[in-house]
């Protein structure tokens, strides 16, 4: 089974009277999505269902990464996928509603997406569990594979880290 977690784009704090859940992508966090989109196409990271945050700066970043991807896989709003916290939540929203996936993505926030995959990162590539401990920015891709069989049963243990893709390594790579 894959895990992968997207944290949203660079969102805008340009309207003060919006509410958290309102504020939209920033051109930058526009590109990024798009960038991301393009580098989980040409890697053949392509979700079977997408777990996404209610919040509209994270389903317009899954929005303009699914139309690089080229295809349409299910994607769930998920209530609980809206969290900044240590990442529980959204560890009860893959037992509760990762289905018969394969590959599952979750489209949230920080700090609870850092917090969750700093926790799963406990094997794979070291020099991308060191970056992956440094900073979670933006628009970043975590992906996890495990020999788990069912989402139901999902726990913290037995993940490998295989990739943590940054807008900027892969904007440098566009240029």
């Amino acid at each position: 089974m894959h895990l992968m977690l997207l944290r949203h784009a660079k969102s805008s704090w340009n309207g003060p009277a919006l509410d958290d859940r309102d504020r939209p992508l920033t051109a930058r966090g526009k590109s990024a999505a798009q960038a991301m989109g393009r580098a989980m196409r040409s890697r053949k990271l392509v979700p079977d269902l997408v777990l996404c945050s209610p919040a509209r700066r994270a389903r317009d970043t899954w929005d303009l990464v699914s139309e690089q991807l080229k295809t349409g896989p299910r994607m769930v709003v998920q209530e609980d996928i809206y969290d900044f916290g240590n990442g529980g939540k959204l560890a009860g929203a893959i037992r509760e509603h990762g289905g018969e996936a394969k590959t599952l993505l979750l489209v949230g926030h920080n700090p609870s997406t850092e917090r969750l995959a700093a926790r799963l990162a406990t094997a794979g590539d070291r020099k991308l569990r060191d970056r992956l401990a440094k900073k979670y920015p933006t628009g970043a891709l975590t992906v996890f594979e495990s020999s788990a069989t069912a989402w139901a049963d999902f726990d913290e243990a037995g993940w490998t880290l295989t990739h943590f893709i940054r807008p900027k390594d892969i904007l440098a790579d566009d240029h």
